[in-house]
């Protein structure tokens, strides 16, 4: 019993941690929103986007709040967003997306991480060409017609309609795009779940388990950065 009580334990607080890096990563989200367009997720799309996306991880309201009016104070870090790029070992080619309010620090912990994970920090556009810059939304399948939702969203830059393991409606657009589909949607009355901006790959390294894991490792070691938002890759 005593393991078996560890082992919850264990997967118990790498839920926690999970969770407050989430609500982490909202917050500097938010904070970089609210300087950018102010505090009203009315009149600002980027803070509606953001709220939405705290809402779909089960962000609590008040904390939502609260950030926003920590964003609004004259103590509020102000956050820059930086991209790094690289490539793990087994030439896995690595994105990182942070938001920092020390750029000296946080390039010199990236390339410390990178290093001690058998990989190489490289410079901007070392490796960005092997993904896409793509708007991703995910909406709730019920009442929808995917035929009837690819026309007409089409012309608002639509480039891949489909759906994910839960049955939820995926829809992919240019990065370009991105501001447009929300629109379209918002106009239509449609919610999305989540709208995010993500980096996929034009094409993929194969890995056996064994290098597999180390790339792991090296993408974990660096998740784990406070001022790291997301991690992409091209692994298969």
């Amino acid at each position: 019993m005593g393991r078996i009580f560890e082992v919850r334990k264990s997967t118990m607080f790498a839920r926690y941690d999970r969770m407050a890096k989430q609500f982490s990563r909202i917050g500097k989200e938010i904070a970089i929103a609210v300087k950018k367009g102010g505090s009203d997720p009315d009149t600002n799309p980027m803070l509606r986007r953001i709220v939405r996306n705290a809402k779909s991880i089960n962000m609590p309201k008040d904390r939502i709040e609260n950030a926003i009016k920590v964003a609004l104070g004259k103590d509020q870090s102000n956050y820059e967003e930086v991209l790094y790029e690289g490539y793990a070992p087994h030439g896995v080619a690595i994105l990182v997306e942070t938001a920092t309010d020390n750029t000296t620090r946080t390039v010199a912990n990236v390339r410390s991480h990178f290093n001690k994970g058998g990989g190489t920090l490289g410079n901007s556009g070392s490796v960005g060409f092997l993904f896409k810059h793509n708007g991703v939304f995910k909406l709730n399948p019920e009442g929808m017609v995917m035929e009837d939702l690819e026309l007409e969203l089409i012309d608002f830059g639509l480039d891949e309609l489909g759906e994910d393991a839960e049955g939820n409606i995926i829809i992919r657009c240019d990065f370009q795009d991105f501001g447009n589909m929300q629109r379209a949607l918002e106009e239509r009355n449609i919610t999305p779940l989540s709208s995010e901006l993500e980096w996929l790959p034009l094409n993929t390294v194969q890995c056996s388990d064994e290098q597999a894991e180390e790339v792991f490792k090296l993408i974990e070691r660096v998740e784990e950065d406070d001022d790291v938002q997301r991690v992409f890759h091209n692994m298969a």
